[in-house]
């Protein structure tokens, strides 16, 4: 069978100008995408304004619509959307950085009223939007004109959705010293105004959105852009206490060698107690933890031992995973210590896992660990503790475990089952099924296991048992071809009962 050959410039050009003119013209009259931007590329020779002209049209159309557009227009809208994008970064910007700008900022404030009049639940116009905001970069580095800052505040300077502070931190690394010094002039005095005007709003201490939040944040990526951390740290102290990041200021401050004021900073508002839900699959192959919790704790730990205080930045990492079981911790703290140390205080980590009070973090752990013979020791261990209701997490930890650990599978897969059969759940009866299928399978291991508990059944009598207990649920036995258990015969009297009659 013959390969594709490969879509390349070199492949394209040496089909010739008149082929692939008349691919384009076929491309253009079905994609009306593609049909604007190559009236847009027509356009550009006879200059970049002749595109702006072009766009400037496009962009008036869809600043001026406000029709909902129906489901069935929705892809021709997201191509025609695409179109106008792809036009202004791949025809405009590289003719005209400082036109390609403009239109850029402006196309990208058209989000709010888009997004108002089409479902975008598959994300694809954000995506759009997305790479407009991604090209701003690169066009800034080319700007002559020294007007932008003024532009995209204009544009975005009060849009609630989010892209102000994306196209800022995109930006100011591109920008001269003067312009952004004027920049953060304006911010300042832009928050000053508002500050007062919303001074009633703050003192009723409930939460508003206020566009001086995203105003100071781009202060301090101009401040940072300048290298100036003391300025940077100063509009921290200026923001509302919910909105400050102590931990970025503690991590600058360590950066920059300055790890008495990073401690400071670190503590301010006491430990933080947020931690996401760790996976079970390895700590590889999780993302990095980076939940309130796990990121204070791992700072402060490098802080104190920039000062010296190793014994304490051992201690609190170590107390900090002790109470939480993070693995992500003890990692940081395995790190910290010398060679030969650290294979001891794994060994004590486990047995600390093993007798944590919270059997399900202790179960996730000893699994993210690596440590699937622990974590069916711990199954075993306590086998009466689990529960069906963590129906999102058991099956997944069983199939992981049956192949090597039979008798702990079973374990948690019998408390699933119970659970699905004891309240009735008819809608997972499915499930349930699966996981009695998966017990017979696993029976001859799991009743051999010598450590299996006095009071767990052997498979044959668990199953007798279901047998007994839930007989009568046909929406499940069905599942299995199984007839319904016969009900308990009673005698049928007509009139009085003889007194000389018994239930015997």
């Amino acid at each position: 069978m013959a390969r594709k050959p490969a879509l390349s410039t070199e492949s394209l050009t040496a089909l010739g100008a008149e082929k692939l003119a008349e691919l384009v013209l076929d491309e253009a009259q079905a994609n009306a995408g593609f049909k604007r931007r190559v009236n847009a590329a027509l356009a550009g020779k006879t200059g970049p304004e002749a595109i702006a002209k072009l766009i400037d049209r496009r962009l008036s159309g869809l600043e001026r619509a406000r029709a909902f557009i129906d489901w069935d227009k929705a892809r021709a809208f997201q191509g025609d959307l695409q179109g106008l994008c792809d036009s202004i970064v791949k025809e405009l910007c590289p003719a005209d950085a400082d036109l390609g700008a403009s239109r850029l900022i402006r196309f990208i404030a058209t989000h709010d009223q888009v997004f108002q009049r089409v479902d975008d639940s598959s994300g694809k116009l954000q995506d759009i939007y997305w790479e407009a905001i991604e090209a701003t970069g690169p066009v800034s580095a080319r700007l002559s004109a020294t007007d932008l800052p003024q532009f995209i505040m204009v544009a975005l300077g009060e849009t609630e959705h989010g892209y102000l502070k994306p196209v800022a931190e995109r930006v100011v690394p591109h920008l001269p010293s003067e312009v952004l010094a004027a920049w953060d002039v304006d911010l300042s005095e832009r928050i000053a105004e508002r500050d007062s005007d919303e001074a009633g709003q703050r003192a009723r201490e409930r939460w508003f959105h206020s566009m001086t939040r995203q105003w100071r944040e781009i202060r301090q990526m101009i401040a940072a852009a300048s290298g100036d951390l003391d300025r940077l740290i100063l509009i921290e102290t200026e923001k509302p206490e919910r909105d400050r990041d102590t931990l970025d200021i503690a991590r600058r401050l360590l950066d920059a060698e300055r790890p008495a004021e990073a401690l400071d900073w670190v503590r301010r508002g006491g430990p933080q107690t947020h931690l996401r839900p760790f996976g079970i699959e390895g700590e590889d192959e999780d993302p990095p933890d980076r939940s309130p919790l796990v990121r204070q704790s791992e700072l402060e730990a490098r802080i104190l031992r920039a000062l010296d205080r190793m014994p304490e930045a051992l201690a609190l990492l170590w107390d900090r995973f002790r109470d939480t079981l993070a693995p992500a911790l003890l990692r940081a703290h395995l790190k910290m210590l010398p060679d030969f140390e650290d294979m001891e205080a794994e060994e004590r980590a486990m047995t600390l896992a093993l007798e944590h009070p919270d059997t399900m973090a202790a179960l996730n752990f000893l699994l993210a660990w690596q440590r699937r013979d622990l974590a069916a020791q711990l199954v075993v261990a306590r086998h009466a503790e689990w529960q069906g209701r963590d129906w999102h997490i058991l099956p997944e930890v069983a199939e992981q475990l049956q192949h090597e650990q039979p008798l702990a599978a079973s374990i948690l897969f019998r408390a699933l089952l119970d659970d699905i059969l004891g309240r009735a759940r008819s809608k997972a009866y499915g499930h349930g099924a699966k996981y009695l299928r998966q017990l017979d399978l696993l029976a001859a291991g799991a009743d051999a296991d010598p450590a299996r508990p006095v009071d767990f059944d052997a498979h044959e009598a668990y199953r007798a048992k279901l047998r007994t207990d839930h007989g009568r649920k046909s929406g499940f036995w069905a599942r299995f071809g199984e007839p319904l258990s016969a009900p308990k015969s009673e005698p049928s009297w007509r009139g009085r009962r003889p007194l000389w009659t018994s239930d015997s």
